[in-house]
């Protein structure tokens, strides 16, 4: 097998794609990949502010990596989650790498805004990842907003992607299928939300990452090990290895033919929130209705 560009040794074969090709030429086709799935979903030009959510994984500084190099104004995010040695560990690498790239990285300290996750957990009886994403959401918006940026950028990719899809289709989470497009616009408070990397699998995304040099922390979070989006993604994994190219079709055909149907019947009424001003359901949004329990449980 040749690289399909050039005729050197391949870094990959991408059965999905049918591609085989080398570093250089790899890279390259990465980042190209990148900004046509940028404009395909019209999710920012390069007259908006970013802010990319960097967690030191190798998804959320690649994406950061390749927005600054194809010339968008991109800062970062990282949120500490006061997760013990992993969460100092993940900001280490996150502040080196904004460092290197000579790029703006706002930090946040979970712990002093409300309380670590560990905690959080104890606390309130909640999944650490349900409670995480919960103040993760709200910090990325509620950040955004305060700095001047009118984009949020995660690094999820297909897998993340399918993954979610297939847990929210099992479970008929209609709330959440009306939302789970790769660009969710401004909207009541909302800056607007962007996933570039929807089209990559997570093998594309890691080898993009290593092959750039780039220092990501390796080691997984300690409270995703029972995460569940882990066991749909191996079953994915599973039907990907005997039907190439599920994945991509499972994911691209939702969004052409169903996600209009469930967006219709995706409807909000949101008012700002009482305590903090942010987009809220109800009189308090979810997260000041979380440090009332906090401080309830502490007194």
């Amino acid at each position: 097998m040749k690289c399909r560009i050039c005729g050197k040794k391949p870094v990959i074969y991408m059965p999905h794609h049918r591609l085989a090709l080398c570093k250089e030429d790899f890279i390259s086709w990465f980042e190209r990949y990148t900004d046509r799935t940028i404009k395909e979903f019209s999710m920012f030009s390069p007259e908006d502010r970013i802010l990319v959510a960097v967690s030191g994984g190798k998804d959320s500084l690649a994406l950061w990596h390749v927005l600054r190099k194809l010339g968008y104004e991109a800062d970062g995010f990282y949120l500490h989650l006061g997760i013990g040695g992993y969460s100092e560990r993940s900001r280490n690498k996150v502040e080196s790498f904004a460092k290197n790239l000579g790029a703006k990285v706002i930090v946040v300290d979970l712990r002093e805004e409300i309380a670590d996750i560990p905690q959080l957990e104890r606390l309130t009886s909640r999944e650490a990842c349900s409670v995480c994403g919960l103040v993760k959401r709200y910090n990325f918006n509620r950040v955004a907003k305060e700095h001047g940026y009118n984009v949020v950028v995660t690094g999820h990719n297909l897998d993340d992607e399918a993954s979610s899809l297939l847990a929210n289709v099992i479970n008929w989470n209609i709330k959440y299928l009306g939302r789970k497009f790769p660009v969710l616009e401004e909207e009541e408070g909302f800056v607007k939300k962007a996933k570039p990397f929807c089209k990559f699998s997570e093998k594309e995304t890691a080898l993009y990452a290593l092959l750039n040099g780039i220092d990501f922390i390796e080691e997984e979070c300690p409270f995703s090990e029972d995460a569940s989006s882990i066991f749909y993604k191996e079953i994915l994994n599973s039907i990907e290895e005997k039907f190439p190219g599920t994945k991509m079709r499972f994911y691209l055909e939702y969004l052409r033919k169903m996600y209009p149907r469930f967006r219709e019947e995706e409807e909000r009424t949101l008012q700002p929130c009482k305590v903090c001003g942010e987009p809220s359901p109800s009189e308090i949004c979810p997260v000041c209705r979380l440090k009332e329990r906090i401080a309830a449980k502490r007194t």
